[in-house]
C-alpha cells in the first residue's frame, strides 16, 4: 500500500482515537496534556513521518518566524560572508531564513520579493541589484506592513520609511584614495558603479572628496561608471589603455572589478603596481592566489549581517511605532603589495 505523503494532525488523532486539538497541544508541549499522552502523540508522529505545515501555521499565527533575504549574487565572497552571518544570528533567535538570489536582475528581484510577501515572512532584507531603478515593489512591501531593511546596497534616493545597514562607503573610498595620494600618485582614476545604487554613488563621492581635499583635478575621462562585475573592470581598463593615457592608480568599486583590471593588465602587458597601481573596495579569500596581492578597503561582513538581522528583528517587534534607522559601519584598509609605495 502506498504511504501517504502528507501526514496531518487528523491522521495522528485517528491513530490514537483522540481529538485533533489534543494532538496539536501535545506536539506543542501544552501543559493541558499529560506527559504520557504527549509521549504517545510524538511517538506516533515520528512513526508516521509527520512534519508541521509551516504555511498553514502562518495563517493562524501572528508571526511565521521566517525572514526573507534577497541578494544579487551568491558565488561572491562578500555576499557569502554576509549570508553566513545572517544565518548564524537567525538561528540564535529561532528564525528561519529564506534566501533568494536576483543574479543582478531587477525583474527576478521583484518576483522574489513578491514570493516572500506571499509566504507571509515576518520581514525582508534586500541588497538591491545593480540595475534596480523601479522601487514600486518596495512601496508595496511597506503598504502590506512588512518590515524591510536594505543591506549594503540601497536605492538612491532612499524611499521613505525604510531602514538600512551599510558600511561607510564614502569614508572607505576616501581612505583608499588618500593612501594612493600619500604614496605619491597624482593621476588617479576610478572604475565606478551605477549612481542609482548607494555603493556606486557613495564610493565615487569618497574618491572625489579625497582628490578635492588634496588639490588634485577630477578628470571626467578617468571616472568610468559601469557595473560591479569582473567584465566591467576589464572593459574599463581597456578604455584607459586604448586612450594611450593610463592613470597612475585605479580605485575599483568592488573586488570583482579589480579582478577584471588584473586580467586586462595581463592581456595588454601592463605591470601592476609598477605601471598602474590599484586598490579596491571589498576583500576576498582569493587574495592568496593573486599576484601582486591586492590592497583593499575591508568591510566587516559579519557585523553587517548581524546588524541587519537585529535591526529587522527590532522593526518587527516594534512595528507600530518604529522609526526608520540608518546604520553605517566603519571600514579599514588592508595594505598588501599594491598601493604600498612607488616601485
Amino acid at each position: 500500500m502506498r504511504r501517504k505523503v502528507h501526514i496531518t494532525l487528523d491522521d495522528i488523532a485517528q491513530q490514537l482515537s483522540v481529538s485533533r486539538v489534543t494532538v496539536s497541544k501535545a506536539l506543542r508541549g501544552h501543559p493541558d496534556i499529560s506527559s504520557e499522552m504527549t509521549k504517545k502523540v510524538r511517538a506516533i508522529a515520528d512513526e508516521l513521518g509527520y512534519s508541521p505545515n509551516i504555511f498553514a501555521r502562518n495563517l493562524s499565527a501572528r508571526r511565521s518566524q521566517m525572514m526573507g533575504l534577497v541578494v544579487p549574487k551568491i558565488a561572491h565572497y562578500f555576499f557569502g560572508s554576509v549570508i553566513e552571518s545572517v544565518y548564524n544570528v537567525a538561528f540564535e533567535n529561532n528564525y528561519e531564513i529564506i534566501l533568494m538570489v536576483s543574479q543582478e536582475n531587477p525583474e527576478r528581484e521583484r518576483k522574489h520579493i513578491e514570493t516572500l510577501m506571499s509566504m507571509r515572512v515576518d520581514g525582508i532584507m534586500v541588497s538591491i541589484s545593480e540595475h534596480t531603478r523601479n522601487f514600486d515593489v518596495f512601496r508595496r512591501v511597506r503598504s502590506r506592513g512588512i518590515p524591510l531593511v536594505f543591506v549594503d546596497r540601497a536605492p538612491v534616493p532612499m524611499p521613505q520609511g525604510f531602514s538600512s545597514v551599510v558600511v561607510d562607503d564614502r569614508g572607505g573610498a576616501f581612505q583608499a584614495t588618500e593612501q594612493a595620494i600619500r604614496i605619491g600618485h597624482k593621476r588617479l582614476a576610478h572604475l565606478a558603479g551605477p549612481q542609482d545604487v548607494s555603493i556606486g554613488r557613495e564610493r565615487e563621492e569618497g574618491f572625489k572628496e579625497a582628490l578635492r581635499a588634496h588639490g588634485l583635478p577630477i578628470r571626467d575621462e578617468w571616472i568610468i561608471e559601469a557595473g560591479f562585475g569582473k567584465e566591467d573592470g576589464y572593459r574599463g581598463f581597456k578604455r584607459f589603455y586604448d586612450s594611450k593615457n593610463l592613470p597612475d592608480f585605479i580605485f575599483a568599486v568592488t573586488y570583482p572589478v579589480a579582478l577584471g583590471v588584473y586580467e586586462a593588465a595581463r592581456d595588454f602587458g601592463v605591470r601592476i603596481p609598477q605601471d598602474v597601481d590599484i586598490m579596491c573596495f571589498g576583500d576576498s579569500d582569493m587574495h592568496r592566489f593573486i599576484s601582486p596581492s591586492l590592497s583593499c578597503v575591508n568591510q566587516p561582513t559579519a557585523e553587517l549581517g548581524r546588524k541587519a538581522f537585529q535591526l529587522l528583528l527590532e522593526t518587527i517587534r516594534h512595528s507600530d511605532d518604529f522609526l526608520a534607522q540608518h546604520v553605517r559601519i566603519k571600514t579599514d584598509l588592508i595594505i598588501r603589495e599594491t598601493c604600498r609605495g612607488k616601485i
